[in-house]
């Protein structure tokens, strides 16, 4: 057979139209940019863009004081940015007490429970992220503020926490 830049469109167009739907999730983006995680913050404020936060989960590592923690940011279908800690309010003594995302729910590795992205910040109690409240942020036109002050309050939840 010989090989000609018109037998490699064909076959890279065949190969997409194919093999899209596989990679394809909800929101547009593979499993793998669903799980999008931030460069560490540390030992200061977290400071989140919101132009930067999606209908997909964003996750933002923190370290203060050699604990490593991390926050959740996603748009709800309102349009209302939710954050929460990234860790279960009953599994996170196990350590594996976090959430990734699974198409448009959150689902804690631990024991399997499968969180709405509706739910982030407006649900407490029982297994689901660990809510980050509007009392405990700063939210201005351009930015959400954690301070360093409520994250090191928080450093007890992540203890045993690890992300793999």
């Amino acid at each position: 057979m010989i090989i000609s830049k018109k037998n490699i469109a064909a076959v890279l167009t065949a190969a997409f139209v194919f093999c899209a739907p596989v990679f394809s999730q909800s929101g547009g983006g593979t499993k793998a940019a669903l799980n999008v995680v931030k460069p560490v913050t540390t030992d200061k404020d977290l400071v989140i863009p919101i132009a930067e936060i999606t209908s997909n989960a964003t996750f933002y590592p923190v370290d203060i004081d050699g604990t490593r923690l991390e926050v959740i940011a996603v748009k709800a279908a309102d349009g209302s940015i939710r954050t929460a800690f990234n860790t279960c309010q009953v599994c996170y003594g196990s350590g594996r007490g976090f959430y990734k995302q699974d198409g448009t729910v959150l689902v804690c590795q631990n024991c399997g429970n499968r969180f709405r992205m509706n739910q982030v910040e407006v649900k407490s109690g029982g297994c689901n992220p660990v809510p980050i409240f509007p009392a405990n942020k700063t939210v201005s036109a351009d930015t959400i503020t954690i301070s360093k002050e409520f994250l090191t309050k928080a450093k007890g939840i992540f203890a045993r926490w690890g992300r793999s």
